[in-house]
């Protein structure tokens, strides 16, 4: 087993990943392409928590531009993380990973219910644990119920994949002075506004210390290259 900078990481992936190169849906190359990537980190040694959005398949506010109650498209929301995280699974599986799913909201056929112990206990065995249907709550994103679960069973930091290589001072797109951070403070990141989890992710993970690590994941190896000790993208500290 190889040193690494943390032994215990909770993944937060948005679900417009999984749709690659598509508007939607599942791409099936993108399952492949992570589920290797998250093999790199256990193959170091690292345990792994997995937490995935839904915004492939359906996001809540979408549902209020169609009349939908927000709280009922929130829900549907929460339904879709579970489909996303079933899929992970399988891929997961299907490189000979050994996983586990628990859901915020129960159901059995599935997945078990979220206990803390246990997704604790499963990680120490080695298991991926993907926490699905979010906090169980309408209102909440799937970056808060990350900070969430990354607290709640004592990951050394969550691992942010974006699009991007790190945090920028601006949108690197828009502005090309736009300046990119290796390091900046929760404080800075509230200060500032700046898009990198949700302000109540923000603030939660400012209080309990929990520092977060934002990387390209569009680039092979970065989650190894963070583990190894690299300075890749950028870590949001106290």
């Amino acid at each position: 087993m190889a040193a690494t900078t943390y032994q215990r990481i909770l993944l937060k992936l948005s679900g417009e990943v999984l749709a690659g190169p598509n508007e939607s849906g599942i791409d099936g190359g993108m399952l492949d392409y992570l589920a290797k990537e998250v093999r790199s980190a256990v193959e170091l040694g690292v345990q792994v928590a997995i937490v995935i959005g839904a915004g492939n398949i359906f996001r809540g506010v979408q549902g209020q531009q169609r009349g939908i109650p927000r709280a009922s498209g929130d829900l549907m929301g929460m339904l879709g993380t579970v489909i996303n995280s079933v899929a992970l699974q399988e891929t997961l599986e299907s490189l000979g990973l050994p996983t586990l799913i628990q859901t915020a909201i129960p159901m059995g056929q599935i997945a078990e219910p979220f206990h803390r112990k246990k997704a604790v206990q499963a990680l120490t065995q080695g298991t991926i644990v993907i926490f699905a249907a979010g906090t169980g709550h309408p209102f909440f994103t799937t970056d808060t119920a990350a900070a969430l679960r990354a607290v709640e069973i004592e990951a050394n930091a969550i691992f942010k994949a974006t699009k991007v290589d790190g945090i920028y001072s601006a949108d690197p797109v828009k502005d090309p002075n736009a300046v990119r951070f290796d390091r900046i403070s929760y404080a800075d990141v509230l200060q500032r506004q700046l898009k990198v989890m949700d302000l109540t992710a923000i603030s939660f993970c400012l209080e309990h210390d929990m520092p977060i690590v934002v990387f390209d994941l569009k680039t092979p190896g970065n989650i190894q290259r963070i583990l190894s000790g690299e300075a890749v993208g950028t870590v949001v500290h106290k």
